[in-house]
């Protein structure tokens, strides 16, 4: 009897001991289960890039002072610095592109870049191409003159001479008024051509205009045309990356940087639409 009673002991014992082992395996194999799958969702992105782990995007290089191409040969300038921002912003290494501005739309299209970053105003003809942010920030096109002309307005310029940059969506205005219309690679070397003597109008952005007279050139700000929204342009099969850069410019707003950055170059905000 006592040797059946210390079987029976035994059995339960290693009964006990063999459902233990079985709850810790389980238990074990559970763990590795859900670090597994934390650690894929956190490396994990829904969007496409160029480059893994950069954001490459392009600008002119010749927009001053947008962007610009200083004396090491790096771009600089305000967007450049927006753009640097939301590459931070998304973890990822900004990767800035000179570009013709002309060619930079269908660059992004066919996935030379992630995004522009290059001062690209919203319209319905570039939406067709590419996809746009929120805008990070507000301008609009002027006209501008040698300080020695009487042309105020856009019907002063009937029949006139225009200069602008190639690509600029401010040639619908000249093509209003004349068919006599110059470009250059640049709106600042079209305003240089202006202050030289040539042409008998440019109409560019206002605060590029500005920029140009601060520095030296003989011109001069007349009638402002209209307002327009500046925005990042994205691919349109980029729609995740579209929404992580909108998510980007969000925190940039709330948290100050972009106006931080447009004070630094314009002394004031140009990131707050106008009211």
């Amino acid at each position: 009897m006592k040797k059946m009673n210390g079987m029976l002991l035994l059995f339960m014992t290693l009964v006990l001991f063999l459902a233990a082992c079985g709850s810790s395996e389980e238990g074990a194999s559970g763990d590795e289960g859900d670090s597994g799958s934390e650690d894929t969702s956190e490396n994990n992105t829904d969007y496409e890039l160029v480059e893994e782990g950069t954001f490459t995007f392009a600008a002119s290089g010749e927009f001053r002072p947008f962007s610009m191409t200083g004396a090491d040969g790096e771009m600089e300038g305000f967007d450049i610095d927006v753009a640097n921002a939301i590459a931070e912003e998304l973890g990822l290494e900004p990767s800035p592109q000179k570009q013709k501005f002309a060619s930079i739309v269908e660059g992004v299209k066919t996935g030379r870049f992630d995004a522009a970053v290059a001062s690209h105003t919203i319209t319905d003809e570039r939406k067709q191409e590419v996809d746009f942010s929120t805008p990070y920030y507000y301008s609009g096109a002027q006209i501008f003159t040698r300080a020695d002309s009487d042309i105020e307005t856009l019907e002063d310029l009937e029949g006139k001479e225009i200069a602008l940059s190639k690509g600029s969506t401010y040639s619908q205005y000249a093509e209003e008024v004349t068919e006599n219309i110059k470009t250059y690679d640049s709106d600042v070397v079209a305003l240089q051509s202006l202050s030289k003597g040539r042409h008998d109008a440019v109409i560019t952005d206002f605060l590029t205009g500005k920029e140009a007279s601060g520095e030296g050139l003989d011109i001069e700000a007349k009638e402002m045309i209209e307002r327009s929204e500046q925005a990042v342009a994205v691919s349109k099969e980029n729609t995740e990356l579209l929404d992580e850069i909108n998510t980007a410019l969000e925190t940039l707003r709330e948290n100050g940087t972009l106006s931080e950055i447009s004070e630094e170059y314009f002394g004031d905000d140009i990131t707050t639409a106008p009211e």
